[in-house]
């Protein structure tokens, strides 16, 4: 039962994004600047969080994907309602962040907390990654990940990135090689139906079947990976 919701960083959360990071990727510190970053127009950042985290701003009927969809919203600027104000979570899940670069959004990062793996988490903070990339009109998305995070080049392979070059001798820890990849243009009607079609599935795994009949009815373009690291 999909039981994760997404909404935009603050400033509030940068410390357990500063945790998620180091335990994510221990030999690549200190970790980016979040804070700084948070004030870049280039820049966006979204973090995960349980649901209960915001119960007491949640009707009881509310589905979890209306709650998901509602805080994506708030990711792209929708309007608030005084009910939808949004309330700090417990604690941060995940996070990722990517910057906008022309017409390309580069995902820098990708992390989930270790004893939260396999839970479906990575998977719907890509999934809105690649959802907030095309409302703010990118073309395409691109990332580097190490050769040997066979994991994470599976689930990019799933989401439509395919590997383009490589950069040698990339991370600083060990000199170890960084595949390039990137997706065809986001915009093409065969991408987005693609994706469509993996969302149903993540819903399918992780969600209620009236969330998903509740997705498909709006066409709402919204948000596992086995690893706590997917990009760096």
């Amino acid at each position: 039962m999909l039981s994760y919701y997404i909404r935009p960083m603050r400033r509030e959360d940068v410390p357990q994004v500063n945790q998620i990071d180091r335990e994510a990727f221990p030999t690549q510190w200190p970790p980016p600047n979040y804070d700084r970053e948070l004030k870049d127009a280039i820049s966006h950042h979204i973090v995960a969080g349980e649901e209960t985290a915001i119960a007491p701003e949640t009707k009881p009927e509310e589905t979890a994907l209306a709650r998901l969809m509602r805080g994506l919203k708030r990711l792209l600027g929708g309007a608030q309602s005084n009910g939808d104000k949004p309330v700090a979570p417990e604690r941060v899940l995940g996070f990722a962040s990517l910057w906008m670069m022309a017409d390309e959004a580069h995902l820098t990062n990708i992390a989930v907390r270790q004893n939260h793996q396999r839970q479906g988490i990575g998977e719907l903070l890509l999934i809105s990654v690649i959802e907030l990339a095309a409302e703010i009109k990118a073309d395409y998305l691109t990332l580097e990940v190490r050769v040997s995070n066979t994991i994470a080049l599976s689930l990019y392979k799933k989401y439509g990135f395919a590997e383009v070059g490589i950069r040698r001798n990339y991370y600083t820890d060990n000199r170890e090689d960084a595949r390039i990849m990137s997706t065809e243009s986001i915009k093409l009607p065969s991408f987005q139906e693609r994706l469509r079609q993996l969302k149903e599935a993540y819903l399918k795994r992780y969600g209620h079947r009236n969330d998903l009949e509740r997705w498909n009815r709006n066409a709402f373009i919204s948000a596992k990976p086995p690893s706590s690291a997917l990009s760096r």
